[in-house]
């Protein structure tokens, strides 16, 4: 039975809702952390100024032996570059970048005069492409850069880091937000939550049991290779039914109605998946919070996916919990 998805005349006012809840949140905990954002950005870009002599000495030694600063050095182009399009114009491996970035390492695999090779190439990238409006020292024959030259240009790479650096870091915490909820919800309801030490997969649940972050095995379309979908939130009903399956549930925030939009396929790509493999008794369903128009709705209803408002957790017991 349909909870949300099959009652179009009320999602304006669940919407109107829900984007004053998402942002209510927004203004009490985004300014506290794009503050702490800029304050760890700025020093990570006055450090890369310092190792590079201000943006004058980049090759593959330097990259080599400090991994971090590229994310400054993506920012300090004209236009700043996003880390595939670096790869593309560089003709180096998402991996390499990926590692760079995200774990701050090299690849261990890497042949070191592939490494020294493909380290090249991005310093190169940089060095044609570097923001001489900002990075005005760059453009005289003898390039010494003024004290209040760095300190301007350590800003504007700041803010722009800032903002690459601290979406993630509003999604994560909204994630944490909402996980949090409804663990509260669930264990005023009497519910016990499941750790991955336990040992207990989704499918050998106890009734009256929950679990976030779990792995769903799920074959792809060829049906000769599998994967594991992680799953936000997994609940086994207290009460027996005829379903086998627990209740899987995403946890979903949007700060725009773009981004949602542009996002709804990962959720019906899921769903495909899972049903695939096991049928069409698995129940996946979304938890909303922020900006999820008619049309983001709509989509999520015409796959067959329900879900729940953040600002209406008790619609958890129409699903049987």
């Amino acid at each position: 039975m349909a909870v949300n998805r099959d009652k179009p005349d009320s999602w304006k006012k669940d919407i109107a809702k829900s984007v004053d809840m998402y942002n209510d949140w927004f203004m009490r905990f985004a300014p506290k952390t794009f503050r702490e954002t800029r304050v760890l950005t700025t020093r990570e870009v006055k450090a890369t100024l310092q190792l590079t002599n201000n943006f004058t000495k980049i090759n593959s030694e330097i990259l080599r032996e400090n991994p971090t600063i590229l994310p400054t050095l993506r920012m300090a182009t004209c236009p700043p570059l996003a880390s595939d399009r670096l790869c593309g114009l560089a003709g180096v491996s998402a991996n390499l970048v990926k590692r760079m970035e995200n774990e701050k390492k090299l690849p261990v695999r890497m042949s070191d005069t592939a490494l020294d090779l493909a380290l090249g190439k991005i310093a190169n990238v940089f060095a044609k492409m570097a923001d001489i409006d900002i990075l005005v020292w760059l453009s005289r024959k003898v390039q010494l850069a003024k004290k209040t030259e760095v300190h301007r240009a350590a800003t504007i790479i700041a803010d722009r880091l800032c903002g690459a650096v601290a979406s993630p870091i509003i999604r994560n915490a909204q994630e944490k937000r909402q996980l949090a909820a409804i663990k509260t919800w669930l264990e005023a309801h009497g519910y016990k939550q499941l750790f991955t030490g336990d040992g207990v997969g989704f499918d050998t649940m106890p009734r009256g049991t929950f679990g976030f972050h779990m792995n769903v095995p799920a074959k792809l379309e060829d049906g000769t290779r599998s994967v594991n979908i992680p799953i936000d939130a997994i609940i086994s009903p207290k009460k027996k039914t005829e379903n086998i399956f627990p209740v899987f549930f995403e946890a979903k925030s949007a700060g725009d109605f773009t981004n949602t939009n542009k996002r709804r396929k990962e959720e019906a790509m899921k769903v495909t998946q899972l049903r695939n493999t096991y049928g069409d008794k698995i129940r996946f369903n979304l938890f909303l919070c922020g900006y999820f128009d008619c049309g983001y709705l709509g989509y999520e209803a015409a796959e067959g996916i329900d879900w729940v408002w953040e600002h209406r957790m008790d619609d958890f017991t129409k699903f049987g919990i």
